[in-house]
């Protein structure tokens, strides 16, 4: 069954437009009811945290009456990282976490995602089910409690340090020999990811730490890290840092100012843990979009990939199903699950910088583990992205890149869960190939679908 609410990462949509108050208010009672209609205990109790988007203050404000109006207790967090909120679920013993971001979309967007007691997001069943309750009027089945039953709201605004110390305490390595530029993009990371290098002795400079809400991913962070890599060549760095809205991705830079994305830094930290035996099964999980250099890059070194659905949430399903330790996505959603239940952009970085001190190597030695083949991958917005399967055209010339590309590469086709996009990956041994059939592809979802 397909998923109306909810896409790929939470409920998103431009904020007061798809996602206004009223949905929010409703998510909460809904949502909040769904994850602890189990407990049996007086006062369940959900922690909510989120990005600096403006429009935070109005969901969280609608969520949190929401919550309250079915019985639960709120612990308010303020502005923290994604992974903070998951990472506090689990240790502070609550029934739930709710985290209001849009991650790298455009400031006028927001998000709603949800977490269960132990920080891992709700599964597509939970989703559906939630959706069932919210669409089929089911909500007035809900409970309404009175006087001391109504839920009530804590501010817990320095638990966010917390979350920082654990971070600090995940590192072996003292920094001290590294400097690094940090590009907050204007988000969640603004006071967690310079807190935590700084603490582990790195000489730091922040740039886009601008927490008014207004500008959260504009020309800065992980959507634009060319901005971080000009600075890391100007300020002669060791490494570079590049959050998104809600620091759950990270985008690193060499000291030569060439950008690392996902499948490198997976690269990276899989021939660690391998060399140390610190990888079961000498084996990673990542998604379809992954480079397939990646696979070929770790068979050098005896290691495995796991491929599943697009999402980080089912890259983390199949990690604890298996017990696998480092997993994620070409986008910069890495998960290492000794630490944590979700992408994790500070703690990858500072992972990351710990290699690079215990090998005393730089970043650009680093990465040079992992060889790419030619990848191209485009974006096509769209009028109507839930048809394009529908369409005999579209299959037929996706049907001919794959032909003519061959076995070895392949041609990937899916729509965004978060946009009006369809998204189009092709990846083979000849780029001159792969460019033209990009053009066609382009030029055909774009006159079916708008």
């Amino acid at each position: 069954m397909q998923k109306k609410l909810f896409g790929t990462d939470g409920v998103r949509g431009i904020a007061n437009h798809e996602l206004k108050g009223e949905l929010a208010f409703k998510l909460g009672r809904i949502g909040g009811y769904y994850i602890i209609k189990n407990i049996k205990k007086d006062k369940a109790k959900i922690i909510i945290g989120k990005d600096t988007r403006l429009s935070g203050d109005m969901l969280e404000a609608a969520l949190m009456a929401g919550l309250t109006s079915v019985g639960i207790d709120v612990y308010r967090l303020g502005v923290i990282p994604t992974p903070g909120v998951c990472y506090l679920t689990r240790e502070k013993n609550v029934d739930g976490g709710i985290m209001i971001s849009a991650s790298h979309n455009p400031t006028a967007d927001n998000g709603i995602k949800f977490f269960d007691k132990n920080g891992i997001k709700l599964s597509d069943e939970d989703e559906l089910n939630i959706e069932d309750l919210f669409f089929n009027d089911h909500s007035s089945k809900l409970p309404y409690p009175i006087d001391k039953k109504i839920g009530l709201i804590d501010e817990k605004y320095d638990w966010i340090d917390e979350y920082i110390k654990f971070i600090k305490n995940s590192a072996a390595e003292d920094l001290s020999s590294l400097k690094i530029v940090i590009d907050c993009a204007n988000g969640a990371a603004y006071k967690a990811s310079p807190d935590v290098f700084k603490a582990l002795g790195a000489e730091v400079i922040v740039i886009n730490d601008h927490p008014n809400g207004e500008v959260i991913n504009v020309n800065c962070g992980s959507t634009a890290p060319e901005i971080l890599a000009e600075k890391v060549l100007e300020l002669n760095a060791d490494l570079g840092v590049a959050h998104d809205g809600d620091a759950d991705r990270v985008i690193l830079i060499d000291e030569n100012g060439d950008i690392i994305e996902g499948d490198n830094i997976m690269a990276v930290a899989a021939y660690d843990m391998i060399s140390e035996d610190n990888l079961k099964d000498n084996t990673i999980v990542t998604t379809k979009y992954s480079n397939l250099g990646l696979k070929e890059s770790l068979a050098e070194a005896d290691g495995n990939i796991v491929i599943t659905k697009n999402g980080d949430r089912y890259v983390l399903a199949e990690m604890l199903k298996n017990g696998y330790q480092l997993g994620g996505e070409k986008s910069g959603h890495i998960i290492f699950s000794d630490y944590n239940t979700t992408g994790d952009g500070i703690l990858t970085a500072v992972k990351i910088a710990e290699i690079m001190v215990k090998k005393n190597k730089k970043l650009s030695e680093l990465k040079s583990v992992m060889s790419y083949w030619p990848q191209t991958l485009a974006n096509i917005r769209v009028k109507e992205k839930d048809d394009w399967k529908n369409r005999k055209i579209i299959q037929e010339y996706i049907n001919k890149a794959e032909s003519e590309i061959g076995e070895d590469g392949r041609v990937f086709v899916r729509a965004s869960g978060t946009e009006p996009l369809i998204r189009v990956m092709l990846e083979g041994r000849d780029q001159t190939l792969l460019e033209k059939w990009e053009k066609i592809l382009i030029d055909i979802i774009s006159q079916e679908l708008n």
